[in-house]
C-alpha cells in the first residue's frame, strides 16, 4: 500500500465518516457476522440461490462499517454490489423510486465508478448475449416491455433514442409510445404488449432482468446492501407496513431473482421504538385483513426482525487488534516508526 492510500485511511477514520476503504482494511472485527456472509456467498456462486438476512446494532456500533466490509468481500469474489441507505429518496415501499437510486449506486467488480451502462454499451445486436437477454425478457418476465426496449435499443440509429433507452434500464423510464414508435420504424411491425406495463406493478421485472444479465456476464452474484433501514420507522402507517412487505420479498426473494443476496442493517432500538410502540403487529392484521399475501409477507419480515443477530460491543482483544493496525497505518501514512 502506498503512503497516499494509508493517509486516505487515516483521514477517513479521523473524519468519522464511514468509508469503503476503511471497511476493506479493517474487517477483522465481527468475525461471526462476516462468517455468516462468507458462508452464503458460495451458495450464490455454485447453486444460483438467492438469500437475505437482517442484522441490528446500536448507534455508532459499526453497522455501516460492516456493510462496507461485506462490500469489499463481495467485489473480491467477483460480485456486483449495490449499497444504498433507505430514506425518502430511496423508499423501499416504492420500488420504482428505489430502483434508479440502487442502480446509480451499483458497482461492477473492478469498476472505478458506479453504474451499469457499460454492460449495455458493450452489448451488440446479433451477439449471443443480446439473444439470450431478449429471449429471457420475452419469456421469463411478467411483461415483455423489456424485450421491446432491448431490441429497440440495440438497433436504433438515433443517438437520442439510444440514450433514452439506455437510461430506461437504469430506472429513468422512457415513454412507452417512444418505444413503440421506434420499434415499428426499425422492424416494421407494431408492438403488442402481453401485459400493459406499469412501473409500480412490474418493477420487479427490472430487478430480475438485471440479476440475469449479471449472471450471463459471468459475475458470481449480486449483493444488495441496505443501510439505515430503521428510517422506515419514520414513514406513515401504510408506507411502513408496505415496506415490511417489500423487505420480505428481498429476504426471501422470488425464484426469478438469480444469485442475489440482500442485507439490511437496522438500529437496535427499532423493535422497541417502532414495532412495539406503534403496534405494528396489530396494524398488519388490520391493514392487510383482506390481503393474505401481503399480511403473511409483513408478518414474516417482523419475525425476522425479532430474531435477527445483533452487533455486540467489541471485545478487548478486537479493540487491541484494531489499535495495532491503526498504529501501523499511521506509520505508513506519515513515515513514523
Amino acid at each position: 500500500m502506498s503512503d497516499f492510500s494509508a493517509k486516505h485511511i487515516i483521514e477517513a477514520l479521523r473524519s468519522g465518516v464511514p468509508s469503503r476503504a476503511v471497511g476493506a482494511y479493517f474487517s477483522e472485527a465481527r468475525p461471526d457476522m462476516m462468517q455468516r456472509v462468507r458462508e452464503r456467498l458460495p451458495a450464490l456462486q455454485e447453486d444460483g440461490k438467492y438469500d437475505g438476512f437482517v442484522f441490528m446494532g446500536r448507534y455508532g456500533e459499526g453497522k455501516t462499517h460492516l456493510l462496507n466490509s461485506i462490500f469489499d468481500m463481495a467485489t473480491t469474489a467477483n460480485m456486483v454490489v449495490s449499497l444504498v441507505p433507505l430514506g425518502k429518496e430511496t423508499p423501499i415501499d416504492k420500488l420504482h423510486q428505489l430502483y434508479p437510486k440502487l442502480i446509480q449506486n451499483t458497482w461492477l467488480p473492478n469498476a472505478s465508478q458506479p453504474g451499469i451502462s457499460r454492460l449495455f454499451e458493450d452489448m451488440t445486436a446479433g451477439s449471443s448475449l443480446a439473444g439470450e437477454m431478449a429471449a429471457y425478457a420475452a419469456k421469463e418476465l411478467v411483461t415483455d416491455k423489456l424485450y421491446y426496449l432491448l431490441r429497440a435499443y440495440l438497433n436504433t440509429q438515433s443517438e437520442d433514442e439510444r440514450f433514452t433507452f439506455l437510461s430506461d434500464f437504469g430506472g429513468n423510464f422512457a415513454d412507452l409510445n417512444l418505444i413503440k414508435k421506434s420499434y415499428r420504424r426499425i422492424y416494421g411491425t407494431p408492438v403488442k404488449f402481453n401485459v400493459s406495463f406499469s412501473k409500480t406493478k412490474h418493477i420487479m421485472d427490472y430487478f430480475c432482468f438485471m440479476s440475469h444479465l449479471f449472471a450471463m456476464k459471468g459475475y458470481a452474484g449480486w449483493v444488495i446492501l441496505f443501510d439505515e433501514a430503521e428510517l422506515i420507522g419514520r414513514l406513515g402507517k401504510k408506507a411502513r407496513l408496505k415496506s415490511y412487505v417489500e423487505i420480505a420479498h428481498f429476504l426471501k426473494p422470488e425464484p426469478r431473482l438469480e444469485k442475489v443476496l440482500s442485507v439490511f442493517a437496522f438500529s437496535s432500538s427499532y423493535l422497541d421504538d417502532v414495532i412495539d410502540k406503534k403496534k405494528d403487529k396489530d396494524l398488519v392484521q388490520q391493514v392487510f385483513a383482506e390481503d393474505k399475501e401481503s399480511r403473511d409477507a409483513a408478518d414474516a419480515c417482523i419475525r425476522q426482525l425479532e430474531k435477527c443477530p445483533e452487533l455486540m460491543p467489541l471485545s478487548r482483544s478486537e479493540i487491541e487488534q484494531i489499535l495495532v493496525r491503526l498504529q501501523e497505518f499511521h506509520g505508513r501514512a506519515y513515515g513514523w516508526k
